[in-house]
């Protein structure tokens, strides 16, 4: 007997009972439902909700296996800078070690550990009392939250972010296709909000290196968003910046594997193109925007907004999280616009309002995640405005028709 013909007969005890949506999921996990849609109407795709999830997990890792790489070249770096030790990155040279890895695994694993079964029990949770199958939403979201928090982040703080993030964000509205905000977002809303000296600063972004050198003054694990905010020099290059050997959240670093993704996303139909270009037309512009302001001479360099808006508009992309928000948040097919018009002005705006914010806010220099949460909260009105011109538009070429 195979194992799925014992797994469905096991399903079939469980009918009626308590905790058949918990076991019906695991059984859907491994396996397509065995009651699929042959014949009628309906209309067939080749994919369905578990696998649009786990292409985008695949899209996702990359990001999660440099990361943990990352957090352990930053702690190991900073701690060399401590010592009067400034090492250039190599990919092959110093930055794929075993140490990094050990380093960074032991940091990074046991936040994604955390969020995914902090989260997967909400959803069974919420299961069992509705009565209905678990749904594979957070399957996203479980890798989304780990990769956009601070590497040190305390993981009692990301458990009780993620049931806030699940119940809140998601539970209330009705669960996976009907909640009207980003679930991974909300996550990091709230910890913005709750716990606002985890998610910023220059000491949160690097593994330990305070406590292991003893010299925090020799230290600085401050963003390259910081350390323009407060108008310092940049120490890193612009291949360090596109690469990712920066410090920063640990998915949001290397713009190279976001590219690659993005690319994965949207050959794969499951991104949207229109948002992702739009989003990033939407930062251009008001990086071009402060750029005039700084040409002009309106702003002096005196001014605590003149570091950031001084940033050549296109250094904006290398920066913070603007390209993973774009490609990994924005394009979330439950919270953003329907409509392909309205695609467009929903990325644009995101990334227009995303500069905004960066800019105008020094004491936490990065709105990407404000910026999305806004634009889900009018996504619909934004879609409701597209069909409403469109349904005018027709009733004119109806009329001048009839004339």
């Amino acid at each position: 007997m195979s194992i799925k013909s014992k797994l469905h007969e096991i399903k079939e005890k469980f009918k009626g009972q308590t905790m058949a949506p918990a076991f019906n999921a695991f059984h859907t996990f491994l396996f397509t439902p065995n009651d699929i849609t042959s014949s009628g109407t309906h209309v067939k795709v080749a994919d369905d909700l578990k696998r649009t999830m786990n292409t985008v997990i695949m899209s996702l890792v990359p990001c999660l296996i440099f990361g943990i790489f990352n957090a352990g070249y930053q702690h190991n770096i900073a701690i060399d800078a401590s010592n009067g030790i400034v090492r250039q990155a190599s990919l092959l040279g110093n930055f794929l070690t075993f140490d990094n890895l050990m380093i960074g695994s032991i940091k990074v694993l046991p936040l994604v550990i955390v969020s995914y079964v902090v989260g997967l029990t909400v959803e069974f949770i919420f299961a069992v009392i509705k009565g209905h199958e678990v749904e594979e939403g957070y399957l996203v979201t479980g890798m989304l939250v780990p990769l956009i928090v601070p590497v040190d982040l305390p993981l009692w703080m990301l458990a009780v972010s993620v049931v806030f993030g699940v119940v809140i964000g998601k539970e209330v509205f009705g669960g996976t296709g009907m909640n009207i905000l980003n679930p991974a977002l909300t996550i990091r809303a709230f910890l913005f909000f709750a716990y606002p000296t985890w998610m910023s600063g220059d000491k949160v972004w690097v593994h330990d290196a305070v406590n292991r050198a003893g010299t925090p003054e020799a230290i600085s694990g401050e963003t390259i968003l910081g350390s323009y905010a407060q108008n310092q020099d940049i120490i890193y290059s612009l291949s360090d910046m596109f690469y990712g050997f920066i410090p920063g959240s640990v998915g949001e670093t290397s713009k190279l594997l976001i590219v690659f993704g993005a690319l994965f996303l949207i050959f794969s139909k499951i991104g949207s193109w229109r948002i992702i270009l739009s989003t990033l037309l939407g930062a251009l512009v008001m990086g071009l925007i402060f750029n005039g302001v700084v040409d002009s001479g309106i702003i002096s360099e005196s001014s605590k907004f003149y570091g950031l808006m001084s940033v050549p508009y296109w250094q904006h992309l290398l920066i913070g999280s603007i390209l993973f928000g774009a490609v990994f948040m924005a394009t979330d097919p439950v919270t953003a616009a329907q409509t392909n018009k309205g695609k467009w002005i929903y990325g644009f705006l995101i990334g227009f309002i995303s500069i905004m914010i960066r800019v105008f806010n020094p004491a936490y220099p990065e709105g990407v995640f404000l910026a999305i949460l806004l634009m889900n909260v009018f996504a619909p009105t934004i879609d409701h405005f597209v069909v409403q011109s469109n349904v005018k538009m027709r009733l004119n070429r109806l009329k001048i028709k009839n004339i």
